[in-house]
């Protein structure tokens, strides 16, 4: 009876080392384009402390709600949703940590404070990417949760998508730069196009995970418009948070918005196709 129990526990630790292993894989994957980002080094080292708390703040239930719909294992439950919540954070900050280091970003004489600064602003990300592994890597899902999410879940999924899609372009000085060359009437044309590329990719497109419904006008009320909304409210937090909004006008701010909603309309469509 003893032999036969620790077999099975032995089974189940080879098991989560698998897991562990591939949400460091995930973990590179989603991280790699932030962590080799100059803004974002220096994002970590100027940022202010109550933005940075105010970022983590929102991050953590985000990741809470990606380990319900996905996880990097195949337990299931709040308890261990919570874990693998707090396990997508320790790869997160372990993979931010050894990068930057092999980068030379992080060096051994630096105050705590930047490094620490510079490991929390990319964990995030970097434990989004962890969450994602089972799914994208080998495909699996869990009990289907993912496939059976409620309505106000499919909208959470959105903003999910919306804020990794964001966080990858907001740091950058471009974002500033294309709000400024474009005037209101490219402005409003990046608004339909954004609008609808989020429809088509999920509605038209014959994607795995696109929604169904009797009319894509239906479709479009319900889940189209919301998904922009919510693409635009993400972009306008993500926007603050990197001080991307301090000094600016509000016609400046508003443009400002618009662009970087468009790849975050992107992610809010292609979300429901990773998850």
């Amino acid at each position: 009876m003893r032999a036969s129990a620790l077999a099975v526990d032995l089974s189940q630790e080879r098991a989560y080392a698998r897991d562990l292993g591939r949400a460091f894989a995930g973990a590179l994957l989603f991280s790699i384009p932030l962590l080799m980002t100059m803004e974002m080094w220096s994002e970590g080292v100027s940022m202010e402390p109550v933005r940075l708390l105010l970022y983590f703040a929102a991050g953590l239930p985000l990741l809470y709600g990606l380990a319900h719909y996905a996880g990097f294992s195949d337990r299931r439950g709040p308890r261990n949703d919570l874990f693998d919540t707090a396990a997508a954070l320790a790869v997160g900050a372990v993979t931010a940590l050894i990068l930057l280091g092999l980068f030379g970003v992080i060096e051994s004489s630096a105050p705590p404070r930047e490094a620490l600064g510079m490991i929390a602003l990319q964990a995030v990300p970097a434990a989004m990417g962890a969450l994602l592994a089972r799914r994208q890597l080998v495909g699996e899902g869990g009990d289907g949760d993912e496939d059976d999410a409620s309505y106000p879940g499919e909208l959470f999924l959105m903003a999910a998508g919306a804020l990794f899609f964001a966080m990858n372009v907001a740091p950058t000085e471009e974002m500033i730069l294309i709000a400024y060359k474009a005037g209101a009437l490219l402005a409003l044309g990046l608004v339909i196009v954004s609008i609808a590329l989020l429809h088509a990719i999920v509605y038209s497109a014959g994607f795995a995970g696109q929604e169904h419904y009797e009319t894509p006008l239906k479709a479009f009320l319900h889940f189209t418009l919301p998904g922009y909304a919510i693409a635009l409210g993400v972009s306008l937090f993500v926007l603050f948070i990197f001080g991307r909004t301090d000094g600016h006008d509000l016609a400046g701010v508003v443009r400002t918005v618009v662009v970087l909603g468009f790849p975050a309309a992107i992610g809010a469509a292609a979300a429901r196709l990773l998850v």
